[in-house]
């Protein structure tokens, strides 16, 4: 049985031997994402919700699969090595115009699929047609989706979008090596794309064991941060962690009293095949609690938005 460490084992362990990063496999995580869905949808208050996030993986990796390998501009990685700056740092990053392909391949998966919601074909038929005849609303709106300054009214489209943005990048983040990454970049963001983290996982198996990673919802990078640490304002004092009575297993949130935030932390040794964002958004009952309790969420879920 995997044996996760205590506090001051982690610290006295020598991290150099900790892998500080876990890229993304481009042939498994959306697909496994999708399957995490499904299992967790089962018997679930938001079934149908779950059952179409299910769907949209599945579409991420179906899309992700027809994609060729991307170019790194090395030039571009040596200037991000040189500043300590995440190497696909959304505000310094060009996006290619061939995001909008993958967008179109991702909606028209699932316009054409019987097993989606009409009200979810509706909206990805509407995507599409402007993705044709308006294509800088598309670009606005990703803007907004990556700003977190999308307008009121534009929620519903905010999840399509996003997934077609996670593509993007978890395909150019897959091409990197732990060498294209710096090793000093600005806490609690993602060190390869900037984003907040969705939530943490406490690995088990090899030299990750016991080991906590942040997951980021954007480019599937996970990065290693020592466990019983607050992953919003870097504290180690006044950490607790909260779970529902006769809940799931092997999830908690991590609340700072500091800084009056929390972040969910899971253990892959109570749940195998945990997925940060799947388990993250079927674990809503949890957000409820912790916002009674007077703890603020550090960042959101990038496939649940809700109105401004």
């Amino acid at each position: 049985m995997p044996r996760i460490l205590p506090r001051g084992e982690i610290e006295g362990l020598d991290h150099t031997s900790i892998p500080r990063l876990r890229l993304p496999n481009p042939h498994s995580i959306f697909k496994e994402r999708g399957q995490r869905l499904l299992h967790l949808a089962a018997d679930h208050p938001a079934q149908t919700y779950l059952q179409l996030m299910a769907e949209l993986s599945a579409a991420q990796h179906q899309t992700l699969q027809t994609l060729s390998s991307p170019v790194i501009d090395e030039q571009h990685i040596a200037h991000a090595l040189q500043h300590g700056m995440p190497p696909l740092l959304s505000s310094a990053w060009q996006r290619d115009p061939n995001w909008q392909k993958i967008m179109a391949t991702l909606l028209q998966t699932l316009a054409s699929s019987n097993t989606v919601p009409t009200a979810a074909q509706e909206i990805a038929a509407q995507l599409l047609h402007q993705l044709k005849h308006e294509p800088e609303v598309i670009e606005a709106l990703a803007d907004a989706v990556l700003t977190q300054q999308l307008a009121r009214g534009d929620s519903g489209k905010a999840a399509f979008i996003m997934a077609a943005l996670q593509v993007y990048w978890t395909h150019l983040a897959s091409a990197l090596s732990h060498e294209h990454i710096p090793l000093n970049t600005p806490f609690g963001v993602c060190p390869c794309c900037g984003s907040l983290p969705v939530s943490s996982i406490v690995r088990v198996g090899g030299s990750a064991d016991g080991c906590r990673y942040l997951s980021c919802p954007r480019c599937s990078v996970e990065w290693h941060v020592v466990r019983v640490t607050c992953t919003h304002c870097e504290s180690t004092d006044g950490i607790f962690y909260h779970g529902i009575e006769d809940g799931p297993a092997g999830i908690k949130a991590e609340s700072c009293d500091s800084c009056h935030t929390y972040r969910k932390i899971f253990y892959q040794k109570d749940q195998l095949h945990v997925d940060p964002v799947a388990d993250d958004l079927a674990s809503l009952a949890l957000d409820m609690l912790m916002g009674e309790a007077g703890y603020e969420r550090s960042s959101g879920n990038p496939l649940l938005w809700q109105e401004p």
